[in-house]
């Protein structure tokens, strides 16, 4: 694996996109692919989900209703896997943690155990592990659609979801999907971190 190939991906020409933008053209790519895998690699630990009701409860300090939130979807999630599963396709979401974690990890860790449990493919990987990736900035928010096409996701000061810079360059699609796959080899059990990590920690507070 290239220690550079996130810094290549952060260079790279691409096609800036709004968020209603990068939704509906990730959606388009998803439908054309013929099996193989999706990556999603998270980094931040810290997001502002603007207009998720899970989070809008978590910041009025709702956890009960936050936990009803994140237990209603169970239904819509195994929908989601059964539709990836029939079109042949894999959705590996690999989550970096830092310790300890941040309300944010901790809230979004819940939502994560929920989605393991429903069958999707979630691993945890220390921050420590990628650090000699990151002596120039902190890995990239990314989605690889197969080898079709990769998007760096973007965020304002406030770390709110503003778009995604499309990249299409076949080779470095490949590589970076090559690279996520083998930090996904040093990771672990969402719920291996989860009940390390999460599980007994108090119910976290934003301050």
């Amino acid at each position: 694996m290239s220690e550079h190939i996130f810094d290549r991906v952060r260079q790279a020409p691409g096609v800036v996109l709004d968020r209603p933008t990068y939704h509906a053209d990730s959606d388009r790519e998803q439908d054309k692919l013929d099996g193989g895998v999706i990556w999603k690699l998270e980094r931040s630990q810290v997001f502002n989900e603007v207009g998720d009701a899970a989070w809008d409860a978590f910041v009025a300090g709702d956890w009960p209703r936050v936990m009803e939130i994140f237990e209603s979807e169970r239904e819509a999630i195994g929908e989601e896997i059964r539709a990836n599963t029939e079109q042949g396709l894999e959705f590996r979401r690999l989550r970096v943690v830092e310790h300890p974690p941040t309300p944010y990890l901790q809230w979004e860790s819940h939502s994560h155990r929920i989605f393991v449990e429903c069958g999707h493919q979630i691993r945890a990987l220390d921050a420590a592990t990628v650090a000699p990736l990151e002596t120039r900035a902190v890995l990239p928010e990314l989605m690889v659609y197969g080898d079709r096409a990769l998007y760096q996701v973007r965020y304002d000061g406030a770390w709110t979801p503003v778009g995604a810079k499309r990249v299409d360059d076949p080779e470095l699609v490949s590589q970076t999907a090559e690279a996520i796959a083998g930090l996904w080899q040093e990771s672990e059990p969402f719920l291996d971190y989860f009940h390390r990590e999460i599980a007994e920690r108090p119910i976290p507070k934003i301050t």
